[in-house]
This record gives structure tokens, sequence and C-alpha cells, in this order.
């Protein structure tokens, strides 16, 4: 680890900063070579039995016999897969927010606030001390992943620009605290990090996006910003602001130190061509992240161009085929036994008290050794309204081709749902709603394209669509310039972490759409 004392400088002191990304390029060598000498199989075993013991004498090791468990055979039989849902049900209503001994056996100072249950209400996910330290050594991986790659990057010259959610807290009736989760960061962090860090705790507790990044902007065009992390979206809402402020052109013209933008949350490719134009510098590296509020799951190794499973941070992975889920007794694999090209269900085991605990994502490996993956969707993310069952990866790859194949360029966000038939004549349909930053010369052509995308990529499709019986040719909409962000804005979910739903079988969110875009039309004629 860094050593505090050399974090602790003011932002004039050059020579000491210099001295400490020495020391920061220093850590960045021990830990990836550690990274790469390190077996995952041992390690995950061995996480597995620390977490094991640790939970034994809470009520959660009890019921399932965890002073019998010595091996992860002994611990899949004993422990089924879980979702948010089964935990609360079964462990943490009744004595909320006093978790200590029930899944976990100290006590938990923090709630991370998620959506994503299927009751549609808000997750509180437990974060324990033991998970803090686990994100802290998982962020310090991805700053040594980077410097490995660019060992003279100068990250610590300047400020790291962190863009997320409102970091106000909301105290609970045992003192512990719920909100977003880079707000328990910005409440868990250093404070000899501040000279290094921003925003300020007064601007990161607001809670009113447009007033925020008007705010971020105006301060930061000023700023020596040399890395900036956060949802893909939300970094380009920043970017357009910032050069309306400054008058500049690209980002490195208002930033000229920025090294790296870290992303997470979204699939960055659609993204990729769009920032890249934005940024205006080649010199600047995108690295991708997997973090989730129940824990951090991989981060991206630029020597691969991945995600890297991180196994050595106190969390245990076991990776289900998408297609068991449901059964009594899926296969349930460890990193020694996945295969490569098998679409998998990520299940968590951590240091915050989950066991075996579905978290609702998809993934796919590259490679075992060392476990280079890509996040492929959510174990919900479908469309199957008409019996089709795209997946999301399927159809975000399809609109990413058809953007190519017509000259488009993609702004990132779009959203599909079904148009169910008015009649037994009319079959029904799916209809896009896409953002562009450059529309496609021909939009006719884009929705034959992508349509032709779909029958490549997906069996069910094709039989689906055959004679326009089953299911009809797309229709796409294109959504006006930030008009995602503005339909965001009327339902209280813009900014932070929130994002677009990308699929909807029930249609709901398809009707919503349509009812924006029609008042839209209506108040600028």
């Amino acid at each position: 680890m860094i050593p505090n004392r050399l974090l602790d400088i003011t932002v004039g002191n050059r020579l000491v900063r210099k001295i400490a990304n020495l020391m920061l390029s220093g850590y960045a060598r021990l830990r990836v070579n550690r990274l790469d000498r390190m077996p995952p199989a041992w390690v995950q075993r061995a996480t597995l039995r620390r977490l094991v013991r640790l939970g034994r004498r809470t009520k959660f090791g009890r019921d399932h016999d965890f002073d019998s468990i010595h091996s992860v055979a002994d611990y899949q039989a004993r422990v089924p897969l879980r979702t948010y849902e089964d935990f609360w049900r079964d462990y943490w209503q009744r004595v909320f927010p006093r978790l200590r001994g029930v899944t976990w056996p100290q006590r938990i100072p923090y709630y991370a606030l998620s959506s994503g249950t299927t009751t549609g209400a808000t997750k509180y996910l437990p974060i324990s001390r033991q998970m803090i330290r686990s994100n802290t050594h998982a962020a310090l991986t991805t700053l040594a992943l980077f410097l490995r790659h660019r060992p003279q990057a100068d990250l610590l010259g300047g400020k790291f620009f962190f863009l997320g959610g409102s970091t106000s807290l909301v105290e609970l009736n045992d003192g512990s605290a719920a909100g977003d989760l880079s707000g328990i960061a910005a409440a868990t962090a250093s404070p000899l990090m501040r000279p290094y860090t921003y925003p300020p705790p007064e601007i990161g507790l607001l809670g009113d996006w447009d007033k925020k990044v008007v705010l971020l902007a105006e301060q930061t065009a000023k700023l020596p910003i040399t890395a900036i992390s956060g949802v893909p979206a939300w970094l380009l809402t920043l970017f357009d602001y910032l050069r309306r402020v400054t008058g500049k052109k690209t980002i490195a013209e208002v930033w000229p130190r920025l090294c790296l933008i870290i992303h997470g949350g979204a699939r960055f490719e659609p993204y990729r061509k769009l920032f890249r134009e934005v940024v205006g510098s080649d010199a600047v590296t995108f690295q991708d992240t997997y973090p989730s509020s129940e824990g951090y799951v991989a981060t991206e190794d630029p020597r691969y161009g991945l995600l890297r499973l991180l196994p050595d941070h106190g969390i245990f992975f076991e990776f289900v085929p998408v297609d068991e889920l449901g059964q009594d007794k899926p296969t349930r694999h460890t990193v020694e036994t996945l295969e490569v090209g098998v679409r998998y269900a990520v299940i968590l085991t951590t240091c915050a008290g989950l066991w075996s605990y579905n978290l609702g994502d998809t993934v796919e490996f590259e490679r075992r050794n060392p476990p280079l993956l890509r996040f492929t969707g959510r174990t919900k993310d479908f469309l199957s309204a008409f019996g089709e069952h795209l997946v999301l990866e399927e159809v975000q790859t399809a609109i990413e081709r058809a953007a190519e194949a017509t000259g488009a360029v993609l702004a990132g966000d779009w959203h599909v749902g079904p148009v169910f038939p008015q009649s037994s004549a009319q079959p029904g349909f799916h209809r896009y709603f896409i953002e562009f930053t450059r529309a496609p010369h021909d939009l006719a052509a884009f929705t034959r394209e992508l349509d032709r995308q779909l029958h490549e990529l997906n069996k069910d499709y094709v039989a689906y669509r055959i004679g326009d019986v089953s299911l009809a040719m797309p229709e796409v909409v294109p959504m006006p310039s930030e008009g995602f962000a503005q339909w965001m804005r009327q339902r209280g979910k813009l900014g932070g972490q929130n994002k677009v739903p990308r699929m909807d079988n029930t249609g709901k969110i398809t009707r919503e759409l349509e009812d924006f875009l029609a008042n839209y039309q209506t108040s600028t004629r």
C-alpha cells in the first residue's frame, strides 16, 4: 500500500507529488506482478474458507451448518442460490437495520441503496467494514493496472474527479447510514486524499443533478484534472457542459493533463467512438470497470483490453450457466471449472454477508488464466414478449452494426419494447427509441440493417420473423438530442448511477416514451 504520509501534501508541492507518483508506480508494479503470479483457483478456495470461518456463528452460518464445511463442494451442497428478495424475506426484514450476527458477524455500518428488485422496491445492500476495504483494494488494483500499462502517467499531479450521485447519506435508527455507493465511498475515504480528489463534500452532497452538473463544469474547467470516473451517459453530459462553459471544442483542450477516464455501469462500446471525438486525444486511456453495489467484480486489464476478475479481495465467485437458472440443482462453476464462451450468471459470496447471491448479471469468459471476461447483460435483460428470446448483447450488437453500416453515430442510450397487436390480422413488433449524435442518412435502411443483424444473431428471432406472421418489421424512433436525459428527469431518475432501462417486455416503458415524445413535440412547436 502507499504510505499515507506521502499523500498528505498540498496541491502546489510538485516535488512531493512527483515522489508520490513514483511510489504509486512502484506499488502498481508490485500489485500487478502479484496479481499475475497468484493462482486464481487457490486464492478463491482460500477466500471461501475465510468467509465461512467468519460466518459460522451467524444465524445464516448455523442454519447451513458452516462448521461442517471443508471444501467448495461442501459449501455448494449446503448453501443454495438466493436472490435479494430471498435474503430480505428470510433473514433481514424482521430485524432490519440491526443485522449484526444475522448473515455477517459484525455490525453493518452502511447500506448501499440500489434498484432492481422484482417488486420494484429499493434494495438495502449491506456494506461492512471489510467490504469498504475490498472496494478500496479493487479501486487501487484498477489504478495499478493502468499504471503498469502507462507508468509515466502523472495521476497525482492534479485531481481525480469522481462523478457520482449525491454523497448525502440518511441515518437509520441503529446509527447506520444508507445512500448511494458513491456517498459511502466519500464518507469512508481518507481525508488525506482530499488534495487529490474532486468534488469537495459540499458539492458532492447536492442531489439536484441539473444544478450540480453546471456547478461541476464551471469549477473543474479551472482545475488540473488528470483522471475522471463515472457512468458514460453522465460523463458525456458533463463534457457537453464543459465545452459550453469554456468554448473549447474538445475535453483535451479543457483538461490538457487528462490521461485516464474510468467508466462503468453500462457497456462502453456504443460510446467509444463518440468519447474519442469529444475528448479529442488518443493520449487519454479509457478503462472499464465492473463494480456493483454488492461488491466489485472485475476491472479492465489494458494489456488485454478485457475485464479481469479480481480473485483476492474478499469475494468468492460462482458462475451458473444462464439456461440452468431456475433448476433445482444448477451447475455451479468456479474459476477452476468455468468454460470459455459460455454465458454465465454471476453468483457472489461476500465479506458483507451475501452467500451464493445471484447478482442478476451475466458474463462470458474469453480466457481462464488470467480470468478475462465480458459483461453480456442482465439475467432479466431479455426481450421475449412474443417468444423471440432476444438478449441485451444481441440487440446492442445489432444496433451498433446498423449504425456503422448507415453512417450513424450513437449517442449511447436506447430502449426497445413491444407494441402488441390490436387485432388477429396485425402482428406485433418491436419499437426502438434510439438517440443519435449523427442520425442515419436513411432511417429505413438503418431499420432494415438492424433487422438483418438480429436475423444473424438469434435463430429464435428468425423463426418469429418469417413472413411477418408472428412478428413484424421493427420500428425505429429517433430520440431528440438529450431526449433520454429529459425523460429521466421527468421520472426523477436523472444523474448519479441511474441508467436508461434497455428492455421491457410489458410495453409500459414504450408507452411512456411515446407519451413523452408527443408532449415534447407539442411543447417545441
